[in-house]
């Protein structure tokens, strides 16, 4: 075990590429560099609020000292460290945006393993980079607190994340405007240091490729795939690469369905190149099952990132890598295939985890049509999806009436069933049982699968407004049940939060609603 101020660091990326040296903080364009130069900018009164235990045990890293205090809030670098931003651009909302860059996000350095490995270390809120454009690189204790907790949650969800191994109040005031709609307040300041092996996105090529930048493009697909990717060999090792990509893509888009998660802002500098959530910030899990249901009220217009609609979008954004990255091809012809076939392996995975969900011991031709007609079923009753699947896990076998059907489901209902809706649920609930009577599995063995799928526990927003108000407060109570909590998302040890989501949660600022400065 080392500590974070003294142990010596590897700076692979800072070492490989160009970047800005000048240590300036000028809000400005970079060409031909992929990051510049940062220190982060000392605070007042950094202060511990919580430290990720299992996660500075995997990375060998030891209960931080005073030192370590200052260095998690931006007030010490440790002299092996290389600080910088990254240089990046990205499509926002599905429009090209030009330049991006981590404007409120300094990575520190690489924490190197006992494996040859290393992961990087990045702190969220520590001031002003060449990225920052008119904003002041600093977070709110509000957006680090969601961040903190939300990421640790997606973790021990089984879902391909980023990390978060610290979070620390600053001691200062920063100025928000929470919802754009110029009325500006003062919150208390944090910082959040997250980590990851990589914090590379769609937006890295995107941004050497419109720079027409080629050489830095393909030296940065050769080190993406030698540090990331190292089994991937040959001639052909960046269209491999990019199949993984995709398919890693689906993967984790599959897994944000599975336990109900909206992130909000999938825009392309939102998107990992190795396959794992980044990015927290309007984000939400689903209480009402509503494909339509998108968090961010920066994207209420059209609803592009809707629950429903986040493997199209994935899609979308992997044709803008796949564009980035064709001038690397002389044929794109493969490329576009691989591209392409991004359905079948998005359905192929997307079937497989429903059939998970519903304890199903495979996915027969049959089966698509009774997972299609679940999909129905939510998205016209709209039950709190966490609490249905909870029920159906103890369906019982002899459950056929609809008036006894209708009640059983009643716990996870938000509304009053119409007689239309009792009858459709009632149909489902019965061609469910029918197909369940044909697995060959035992019904212990279905259940055992369905609780390994369905978490009984989800960070909603609601819960994480009330620890955020109290946090403010000075009172860490709930936001200690919570930490709980989320490490053990599928047990029922922690049901005083199983339930369906208050009333008042419908329309308050901070939980119903929420931007992205959340």
């Amino acid at each position: 075990m080392q500590n974070l101020s003294s142990n010596t660091f590897v700076n692979n990326f800072t070492e490989s590429f160009e970047g800005d040296q000048s240590g300036s903080l000028q809000p400005r364009q970079t060409p031909g560099v992929l990051y510049s130069k940062v220190m982060p900018s000392p605070v007042r009164a950094p202060q511990l609020l919580a430290w990720t235990e299992d996660l500075a045990a995997a990375l060998g890293i030891s209960i931080p000292n005073e030192k370590d205090i200052a260095l998690l809030g931006g007030n010490f670098v440790n002299p092996t460290m290389q600080p910088y931003a990254a240089c990046y651009a990205g499509h926002q909302f599905g429009n090209w945006a030009g330049q991006l860059g981590d404007g409120r996000a300094i990575t520190l350095g690489e924490w190197p393993l006992s494996s040859g490995n290393s992961w990087e270390l990045q702190l969220k809120g520590a001031g002003m980079t060449p990225y920052s454009r008119r904003a002041d690189g600093r977070a709110v204790l509000r957006s680090s607190v969601r961040e903190y907790l939300m990421s640790e949650a997606m973790h021990h969800l089984g879902v391909p994340t980023t990390r978060a191994l610290s979070l620390v109040a600053t001691g200062d005031q920063v100025r928000r405007d929470m919802f754009y709609d110029g009325r500006p307040a003062n919150e208390p300041g944090a910082i959040v240091m997250r980590a990851a092996p990589s914090f590379l996105r769609f937006g890295n090529f995107e941004m050497l490729a419109a720079r027409k930048e080629y050489d830095h493009l393909r030296q940065l697909a050769d080190w993406t795939i030698e540090h990331f990717y190292p089994h991937i060999k040959g001639e052909d090792k960046i269209l491999t690469w990019f199949k993984e990509v995709l398919e890693k893509t689906a993967t984790m888009v599959v897994e944000w369905l599975r336990v109900g998660f909206v992130h909000g802002v999938m825009n392309t500098d939102n998107m990992s190149i190795l396959g794992l959530t980044i990015d927290y910030g309007p984000f939400s899990f689903l209480d009402a099952y509503d494909p339509n249901f998108s968090p961010n009220t920066t994207d209420h217009p059209g609803l592009r990132y809707a629950f429903g609609k986040q493997h199209s979008i994935a899609y979308w954004n992997l044709g803008c890598l796949a564009n980035a990255i064709a001038p690397l091809f002389e044929d794109t012809t493969e490329l576009v295939k691989t591209l392409e076939n991004f359905a079948p392996v998005f359905y192929e995975k997307y079937y497989a985890m429903k059939a998970g969900k519903m304890g199903l011991d495979e996915v027969k031709g049959y089966d698509i049509e009774l997972i299609d007609q679940f999909e129905n079923l939510l998205a016209t009753l709209q039950p709190d999806m966490t609490i249905f699947y909870q029920l159906l896990i103890e369906l019982p076998e002899d459950l056929r009436d609809e008036q006894a059907i209708t009640a059983y489901f009643m716990p996870a209902l938000y509304d009053q069933l119409s007689s239309s809706e009792r009858e459709l649920l009632s149909k489902n609930i019965k061609d469910y049982q029918t197909r369940m009577a044909l697995n060959k599995t035992s019904k212990a063995a279905a259940q055992s699968q369905m609780r390994t799928n369905n978490p009984r526990f989800i960070l909603r927003n609601f819960l994480l407004y009330q620890a955020i108000q109290e946090l403010e407060k000075g009172e860490d109570a709930l936001f200690k049940r919570l930490q709980a909590a989320l490490q053990d998302p599928y047990s029922r040890d922690h049901d005083e939060f199983f339930g369906l989501r208050p009333a008042w949660a419908n329309e308050q600022p901070g939980s119903a609603t929420l931007s992205c400065s959340s």
